[in-house]
């Protein structure tokens, strides 16, 4: 039986094994060891409650992952509070995948969005995830554009 719980410091260096796992998935080139910047962010705004992550279990074993961070902006007409979440971390174990646990962890994490007066939830979207977003309610923004500093 799969459970859903919210990631605790002692399950960190669990968690950043399968954000690593993720990133490789994806594609992501390989020039650092990541896993220290990892740690010191997750430690640092999971200490300050900035980042909340919420883990599918199977046994005692990590399957699924998922997390927020909370960012604050100028409040705008459509996010009135200034508060967005940004949504990172959605994985799932190759072997569990389509069996509704990455959906319910997206949903463990918009609810937590909600409570904290989140006025939008926004992700940059593998190829894999985008069918899951939008069966969720995501929608593209044509006007999101990046500076690679």
């Amino acid at each position: 039986m799969i459970e859903f719980k919210r990631l605790t410091a002692d399950r960190v260096d669990e968690f950043i094994k399968m954000r690593i796992a993720q990133l490789r998935e994806e594609g992501a080139k390989e020039q650092i060891n990541l896993a220290p910047a990892l740690k010191d962010y997750y430690e640092r705004h999971m200490a300050d409650d900035t980042f909340i992550s919420f883990l599918a279990l199977d046994g005692e074993r990590i399957i699924g992952t998922s997390g927020i961070s909370i960012v604050e902006k100028p409040p705008y007409f459509s996010c009135p509070t200034g508060r967005i979440a940004l949504l990172s971390s959605m994985f799932t174990d190759i072997s569990y995948r389509r069996q509704g646990i990455a959906s319910r962890l997206l949903s463990l994490v918009a609810d937590e969005a909600r409570k904290r007066g989140c006025g939008v939830i926004q992700i940059t979207a593998s190829d894999m995830g985008v069918k899951l977003y939008t069966a969720f309610g995501f929608e593209k923004n044509q006007n999101f554009m990046q500076l690679k500093l």
